[in-house]
């Protein structure tokens, strides 16, 4: 009777709280969780993925204490943890990292868009513009990079940049802002793949032909701007485009006449900062992809049906803040220049930001975005 009583005291509580998360142990999987769909939430009509790469817990505090001790983060109210590690190793990399969201599998190091066996995985960018939703990207790196790769191409090797930039033009992305030019145009196979996207309707642009400010988008023709030949500077050295260019991206898929959208912006120099041991570095990328947060933020606040989801797909450099350290002043301590396993911290904000609570596998992150969508059937 003792024992019946309790279940029924545990039944009721749960059953007193919608918004409890449930989740069962995978039987042979210790750790693993399983959730069983209990949450509950508004669906969004938009999804903005912000992933800063390399940002771990200490890249944040840092960022926030050479920013005046605040950041547009402490505005997240959901706040989880996510486990960086791929199928073939504990310390992730960033296309690893990056397809785990993408296409919810963990996959070997250096994979794009495939999973441990090296086949073909559809990404949420793909199945959303298959559903019917407009899609873009914004980096701070070239567009073959490891992050936004992951996003739309399906490569074995992340340095295979010429086949992922061969993969744009199949996937009927609608904006993108990124650096990498060379890999479209000036290629080993001749191709001109910049001339090639043109022919399927992209207007086109560069920072050889025109600043970013001074353009005029025609929301009615899918859009792309190169950035850079390779990569873009670093925002110390000039780099300024990350909060236009993210403005731009919301104006122009809010004008399409889709459903809703899905947005991936990757502020993804912080990385290089710690791969540098640089923590000025580090600390000038947080700041300027917190300034693109509040941006989007400021949006998402207004439109009232974007979830907003802020994370990064690994920490880098063992980044550590010693003592002498003042709010101005980081004393900064490595322990590599590689990356490290650390818990990934992810922040929610705005419709189905339910979900992004507690401690889950980074290929969590692309189930509970389907979730969000309402992806719960695969397109036939």
């Amino acid at each position: 009777m003792k024992k019946l009583i309790l279940c029924s005291i545990a039944l009721l509580a749960f059953a007193c709280n919608p918004k409890q998360t449930v989740g069962t142990v995978t039987k042979g999987k210790p750790g693993i969780v399983t959730p069983d769909d209990t949450v509950h939430f508004t669906a969004p009509k938009n999804i903005i993925l912000m992933i800063g790469d390399g940002m771990g817990l200490t890249q944040i505090t840092a960022g926030m204490y050479m920013n005046g001790n605040k950041l547009n983060l402490e505005q997240f109210k959901y706040i989880g943890l996510h486990k960086s590690y791929s199928s073939d190793d504990l310390v992730t990399d960033s296309a690893a990292g990056a397809t785990a969201f993408s296409c919810g599998q963990k996959t070997y190091n250096g994979a794009i868009g495939v999973d441990k066996k090296g086949r073909p995985v559809q990404t949420i960018l793909e199945e959303a513009e298959q559903k019917g939703l407009a899609t873009g990207i914004v980096a701070t790196c070239s567009m073959t990079h490891a992050t936004p790769g992951s996003f739309f191409a399906h490569q074995k090797k992340r340095e295979m940049v010429e086949e992922i930039a061969a993969d744009l033009p199949k996937v009927d992305l609608d904006f993108f802002i990124a650096g990498g030019k060379k890999h479209f145009d000036r290629r080993k196979d001749e191709q001109n793949l910049i001339e090639t996207l043109k022919g399927k309707g992209y207007v086109i642009f560069s920072y050889f032909d025109e600043e970013l400010k001074n353009i005029t988008i025609d929301p009615n023709k899918n859009f792309g701007y190169f950035t850079a030949d390779v990569e873009p500077l670093p925002v110390s050295q000039g780099r300024d485009y990350l909060v236009p260019a993210s403005l731009m991206a919301l104006d122009y898929l809010t004008k399409q006449p889709e459903k809703g959208f899905f947005l991936m912006i990757e502020g993804s120099q912080i990385d290089w900062g710690g791969h540098a041991n640089d923590s000025k570095y580090i600390t000038s990328e947080v700041i300027d992809f917190d300034k693109a947060i509040g941006a989007v933020l400021d949006f998402a606040k207004q439109d009232g049906e974007t979830l907003v989801i802020i994370t990064a797909d690994h920490e880098t450099g063992g980044y550590a803040i010693n003592p002498t350290s003042t709010m101005d002043t980081i004393v900064a301590a490595f322990t590599t220049d590689k990356h490290t396993a650390a818990l990934i911290p992810v922040f929610a904000w705005g419709p189905g930001e339910e979900l992004f609570s507690g401690i889950y596998e980074n290929t969590s992150i692309y189930d509970k975005m389907r979730r969000a969508f309402g992806f719960s059937k695969k397109v036939q």
